[in-house]
């Protein structure tokens, strides 16, 4: 009986680890997404990424000026945070959120 209610249980994680991840994005082709550490919204995008299991690297743009360019290559100014998703920029993440939601979930 023990065994059939551990198994049950897996079962139900497994599920709920699937319903939580809505992430339709490769981890070989992660999200990018530029920030800074004092960015309330960057830190609500992470969060949001991590909640959903969706890969993302975090490019610091005070860490390592490069990325601040290519943020500024990017959008044509400086602003974070600046979502990359496959072929797709978007400047800012609550104001986007609904569209970025599509993407992931394909």
């Amino acid at each position: 009986m023990r065994g059939s209610d551990h198994d049950g249980a897996v079962e139900t994680n497994r599920r709920v680890k699937e319903r939580n991840s809505m992430s339709q994005i490769d981890p070989k082709d992660p999200i990018k997404i530029y920030t800074i550490p004092t960015c309330s919204d960057c830190h609500f995008a992470k969060r949001y990424f991590n909640e959903h299991q969706v890969p993302y690297v975090d490019y610091n743009c005070e860490e390592n000026i490069e990325y601040a360019k290519e943020v500024l290559e990017l959008t044509g100014k400086q602003v974070v945070p600046t979502i990359v998703i496959k072929d797709k920029v978007f400047v800012g993440f609550a104001e986007n959120l609904n569209e970025i939601s599509k993407l992931l979930v394909g």
